[in-house]
């Protein structure tokens, strides 16, 4: 039978972290505690006159070429979104469902395949579980690497993470973001017993064992009137209008796109080669950095999901337990994987 397996040419996973858009309110650290009452950050327009600083063509030797380049204002009309003169700190907020049924395909055209996946998943689960996935994806969310470039600079971060059961917080959790290390994912002792109970938790909801919905609120102290950053939008017709960068919203909250939050929780990636030196790498099949210009998971090296998979699941080579995880939290990500035709 394995070796008439072949892999399914229809084949894809729903992901098991789903996370809603955050939203961005203002208000004072001293006030957190009413932070229910802070006021949403909007956004607005505003027009700059910049200079010329791109690199010229040929370097633009020509001194009179260049000041000609230079006398030419660069216009722009960009969205912006601040803090209001008298609030200093950001407070950022979504929810976060965990779902069960990692392995089982939402498609799947070929039944012995399928059969075969959800056995070697549930093998995988037997005899690791989910401990070791959720601790990171829990490590994630009290470092507060979902704030990206908010987080830079931030005098004082704090996370606070509620179980929610009928609307309601059954249990929470506050987590100093900034005393949590980014680069391998560990908590201060101090956080520690927090942070394993969280992990439990976002375990149990893989596992199905409980329904877990969590609400998730950062407050980020970075000064009053200081520039935040929602997500950008990517304007694919760009002979719409004429802003050159547009932030989003949703009904007028400045807000940050669910794939952006998704993209950092599962940035627990510490398998691949070089992760000693650059650090957890969202979980990619190829294990793609856009913003490096580099795939980490080269197919010749045997170390992609499509390798990895296939020998695990096709020609039965049990990978490394590093990469049983990876694997894994692959299926967990959600994709369409099947054969290409």
């Amino acid at each position: 039978m394995t070796n008439e397996l072949k892999t399914a040419s229809v084949l894809a996973f729903e992901r098991k972290l789903d996370p809603s858009d955050a939203l961005l309110f203002a208000g004072d650290w001293a006030a957190r505690a009413a932070s229910q009452d802070w006021a949403p950050i909007a956004l607005r327009e505003k027009s700059v006159r910049g200079t010329i600083s791109n690199r010229l063509k040929g370097g633009a030797q020509d001194p009179a070429k260049l000041d000609a380049a230079i006398q030419n204002p660069n216009l722009q009309t960009v969205d912006v979104a601040t803090l209001p003169a008298h609030a200093d700190t950001l407070k950022v907020q979504f929810t976060l469902r965990v779902l069960t049924g990692t392995g089982q395909p939402s498609a799947c055209n070929d039944a012995g395949y399928r059969q075969k996946l959800i056995a070697t998943v549930g093998g995988y689960v037997k005899q690791n579980g989910f401990t070791e996935l959720a601790r990171r994806y829990a490590a994630n969310l009290a470092n507060g690497r979902f704030l990206w470039r908010n987080r830079i600079g931030a005098e004082q971060v704090e996370v606070r993470v509620a179980h929610l059961k009928d609307g309601k917080a059954a249990a929470q959790w506050t987590f100093d973001a900034l005393a949590h290390s980014m680069h391998d994912l560990t908590a201060p002792e101090s956080d520690a017993k927090n942070l394993a109970k969280l992990a439990e938790l976002i375990a149990t909801g893989l596992s199905g064992s409980a329904h877990v919905l969590l609400q998730i609120t950062a407050f980020v102290r970075i000064g009053a009137g200081q520039e935040v950053f929602p997500s950008q939008e990517l304007i694919l017709d760009r002979g719409r209008g004429d802003k050159s960068k547009t932030l989003y919203d949703v009904e007028g909250v400045a807000a940050m796109h669910s794939q952006k939050i998704g993209n950092a929780l599962r940035t627990i990636d510490t398998w691949y080669p070089e992760a000693s030196v650059n650090g957890p790498i969202a979980v990619e099949p190829y294990g793609s950095v856009t913003t490096q210009g580099r795939a980490y998971r080269q197919p010749r090296e045997k170390l992609d999901f499509y390798n990895l998979l296939d020998g695990w699941i096709i020609k039965d080579k049990t990978p490394d337990v590093d990469q049983q995880h990876f694997v894994i939290a692959t299926l967990i990500r959600g994709g369409v994987f099947g054969e290409a035709g």
